[in-house]
């Protein structure tokens, strides 16, 4: 599965991957702990070896899932860590499920050196956003493009230099906007939001990296930025990331 998606979004360009993988789903239906991190995991480092793509890795919490669970999602996230597990977001039904509960074992994950990077501000408002920054200490935001409902937070994205990976044709897909004339984009990266331009879930949204940078370079923003965004985001080392950032120097933007 891991070698396959980043042969796909080697395809389209993608140099670094932080993949998302839901562990708890997999033991709910009876894989191991241990075999379902040492798939994504082997899976990463094939695909390092194969397409030349970095793949870190960011276990998600579904949202509803119990407390043990989610703490059985961190303290193995933790010991994968010299395996690429970088961070822990927390993805699901937003909107039944908001972020405060998870408070707790999030701190845990900070504490054991692992990135917050929850999905916010999709299918719930501003509210959910400020949830993620203050209940799990959010590093980066999944989505995140309800924030402009609220124009203090907006504002404070900016100034905090929060980045917000935006899934332009997901979100269309899924009614979060109307259409795409009216997504939020724009107006963000008008505002000083740094956003990067991701996929959520390629299969599932029927798009592509390419399909969504070319949704996002319709509203006249340029692409560079968002690769920018990217970078300053990525819970990577710091010379994986200035390797990254070399990349992005020596690329002929158009």
């Amino acid at each position: 599965m891991v070698v396959d998606y980043a042969a796909e979004a080697a395809s389209h360009g993608a140099v670094y991957l932080e993949g998302i993988f839901s562990p708890a789903e997999r033991v709910r239906r009876g894989v191991s702990w241990q075999v379902a991190f040492e798939g994504v995991c082997d899976g990463a480092q094939q695909a390092r070896e194969l397409h030349g793509v970095e793949v870190r890795l960011t276990p998600d919490i579904p949202r509803g899932f119990t407390q043990e669970e989610a703490r059985a999602t961190v303290e193995w996230a933790a010991r994968f860590r010299d395996r690429g597990v970088v961070g822990v977001g927390l993805g699901g039904l937003e909107a039944e499920y908001p972020a405060e509960p998870y408070a707790e074992v999030f701190a845990l994950a900070r504490s054991l050196g692992l990135g917050s990077v929850p999905h916010a501000g999709e299918v719930a408002g501003a509210a959910s956003i400020r949830g993620a920054l203050e209940a799990l200490g959010a590093d980066r935001l999944r989505h995140g493009i309800r924030a402009e409902e609220d124009p203090g937070l907006v504002r404070e994205l900016a100034d905090r230099g929060i980045v917000l990976d935006v899934c332009p044709l997901s979100n269309l897909r899924t009614g979060a906007v109307a259409s795409l004339a009216d997504h939020p984009l724009p107006r963000l990266v008008a505002a000083g939001v740094r956003c990067s331009i991701s996929t959520d879930d390629p299969a599932m949204f029927d798009t592509d990296l390419t399909r969504d940078y070319e949704a996002a370079e319709s509203f006249g923003l340029e692409p560079r930025s968002f690769y920018e965004a990217g970078v300053a985001g990525a819970l990577c080392d710091e010379e994986t990331r200035a390797h990254l950032q070399a990349i992005g120097d020596d690329y002929t933007w158009r």
